[in-house]
């Protein structure tokens, strides 16, 4: 028999195998174009979408028949059911979070929706099409078709050869990305650059690798980030003490956006109550969300340690025996104050009766100490109007000074509200998860307005500070255009990112109002809390800036190692000028994304490390 002949029978053995990988190559090119949004922006983006998927796909599909003499079918068809499985997850959790699955979210499924209305939500009836093939294997293979016998040697070099695609993969990866395994928070960067299969054995392999960190940890890997805080301008302003001593009361409005502060819906305002406050109040026009995904669990712990999240998992779930030096630590040190959270949730939600006693408060008020009833609750909980109207009570009994943190519910995706609960008519965009937010925020605000008035009645009121700000974004790129649309704005880089933006009102009972224009984010409300309550936090380890003072060239970093500065946008690897989002050469940006680099690397290696345990 010819060489050629051979070699044609050894080849039409795989013939099925080819079929399949082929038909999952195509399936997981398509997702990640029309599902993932990723737009190659070179010849070598579109080399490595091209190749990127094959060589893992080759070596899953190889398992059915590596430790057998002939292709197995059934264990070819899960494979196929187990690939297709984990491209739906990831395009799910896509449409919502505009993010990538990791290893550690799946520990903390359930304060990421579960299975329920959030997540029917986010499917499509297209989504079917992705499951056709997997009808055809199971026709296919049903047939009891005679599969080929594998030699050992040709199993070899099948494997060789998937082994050969993926090392030419990563190799063209480092190529177009240096740091590509640094940044590993970048999650679109190493799904672009190595496929979605060997992205999600790398975080898994990561996210196992970080946990040996504090076993190798000494307090010789504290002096960099201490230093580097250290060094941040800490100036002072006339406003320094203005709140010293006053109870300390945080609002975390869920899902809030900047874009409802002093919009109107057919002339009616989306939230009155913030509007008149922020007349009043110390207004924060311009502060980015930069949670992961920890979501409201990462705001509490940016504010509260002045550390950035994680990129993967929530700290609340993944190191909550941790050392931290968290704000109710700071306040009780400096002015005996008492802490508490309340929050109309399950106490294990987001892992927080367990991380509270790390962040060091004194009382956590969950569902447990809440009349919920069906009739008070919706969605992920008790409505926010009688959360607040129970939440009096407790507050009246606590020691003072006290610092509190108050978390809303009511303005959760996918945004749902009885008829009777509404003050505000639905919008009329095309996107009914927008139409819907307008409800729920106008009903939120609704309730922090009738809890300020409890408040004023109960001699509360006078002696108070009040932060008021949003948690996260609400609404995801996947329903931007109703926003979009609601505001008369184009759908591009620049608008997508000013959404990004969240409200931050501090509001001092007899202080006057003033609307500030300086960016920040959500890590730099500690330091600015700390310096209205005449407290130093120059010794106190943060990444943030006190807001009042905040250095104008300093990038406000997100946690994919995007950023916004007062001149450029850096997002999905392009920089843009934030003036017209211009895109520019990419070295225009480069001093700010090492900024970004160090800032996170340092934040990451506190957290992985628990390296603050050697400065207790």
């Amino acid at each position: 028999m010819s060489k050629m002949k051979q070699m044609y029978l050894n080849l039409k053995k795989f013939k099925l195998i080819g079929i399949v990988l082929i038909l999952l190559w195509i399936k997981t090119l398509i997702v990640m174009l029309a599902g993932f949004n990723i737009t190659p922006h070179s010849l070598m983006d579109i080399c490595l979408l091209l190749i990127n998927s094959i060589g893992s796909l080759m070596i899953v599909l190889g398992v059915s028949f590596y430790f057998r003499k002939k292709i197995h079918a059934f264990t070819l068809f899960l494979m196929m059911v187990i690939i297709t499985g984990i491209l739906y997850a990831d395009l799910l959790y896509f449409r919502f979070y505009s993010d990538y699955v990791t290893l550690p979210i799946l520990f903390q499924f359930k304060n990421v929706g579960g299975i329920g209305p959030s997540t029917f939500e986010l499917m499509s009836p297209w989504d079917v099409l992705l499951f056709i093939d997997i009808l055809w294997a199971g026709w296919y293979l049903k047939k009891k078709r005679r599969m080929p016998s594998i030699k050992p040697r040709e199993k070899a070099t099948y494997l060789l050869a998937g082994t050969a695609v993926v090392m030419l993969t990563i190799l063209l990866g480092l190529i177009k990305s240096p740091y590509l395994f640094e940044e590993v928070y970048d999650r679109e960067q190493m799904v672009t650059a190595i496929g979605p299969f060997n992205y999600h054995l790398y975080d898994t392999g990561y996210a196992l690798g970080v946990n040996l960190n504090p076993l190798t940890a000494s307090r010789n890997d504290t002096s960099s980030p201490l230093k580097y805080t250290k060094s941040k301008e800490n100036e002072q302003t006339d406003l320094f003490g203005i709140a010293k001593g006053k109870n300390v009361i945080l609002i975390s409005m869920e899902s809030t956006q900047n874009f409802v502060i002093n919009k109107k819906i057919e002339g009616e305002e989306i939230t009155p109550f913030l509007n008149s406050l922020v007349d009043e109040s110390f207004y924060f026009n311009q502060i980015y969300d930069q949670t992961a995904q920890g979501k409201t669990s990462d705001s509490e712990f940016m504010i509260d340690t002045g550390l950035y999240p994680l990129a993967s998992g929530s700290v609340f779930v993944r190191n909550p025996d941790n050392v931290f030096k968290g704000m109710p630590h700071i306040l009780k040190e400096s002015g005996g104050y008492y802490s508490a959270v309340f929050h109309g949730n399950d106490a294990t939600f987001w892992n927080r009766n367990r991380m509270y006693d790390s962040l060091g408060y004194d009382r956590f008020f969950s569902k447990k100490d809440y009349e919920v009833t069906e009739e008070n609750s919706v969605n992920y909980g008790i409505k926010d109007i009688p959360f607040f109207d129970q939440s009096v009570s407790y507050l009246q009994d606590l020691p003072t000074p006290f610092y509190s943190r108050f978390i809303t519910l009511t303005n959760h995706f996918p945004f749902l509200l009885e008829e009777k609960d509404q003050f505000i008519s639905e919008a009329s965009t095309k996107v009914d998860v927008v139409n819907r937010y307008v409800t729920t925020v106008r009903y939120e605000d609704e309730a922090i307005k009738e809890f300020f008035g409890k408040l004023k009645e109960e001699g509360i009121y006078q002696d108070s500070i009040f932060v008021l700000y949003g948690d996260h974004y609400g609404i995801s790129e996947k329903y931007e255009p109703g926003v979009m649309e609601l505001l008369g704005m184009e759908d591009t880089t620049l608008n997508h990112v000013q959404l990004q933006q969240v409200p931050l009102i501090i509001h001092i009972p007899g202080t006057e109002g003033k609307t500030i224009t300086s960016i920040g984010g959500e890590v730099d409300i500690r330091p600015t809390i700390l310096h209205l309550l005449g407290i130093e936090s120059r010794e106190n380890l943060s990444f943030g800036h006190n807001l009042f003072t905040r250095v104008k060239n300093h990038p406000v970093i997100f946690r994919d190692g995007g950023f916004v500065t007062e001149k450029y946008i850096f997002k999905d690897n392009m920089c843009y000028r934030r003036k017209n989002g211009e895109a520019v050469m990419d070295n225009q940006c480069d001093s700010y994304k090492e900024i970004a680099r160090k800032e996170l690397g340092m934040s990451d290696d506190i957290i992985y490390g628990d390296l603050l345990r050697f400065l207790e």
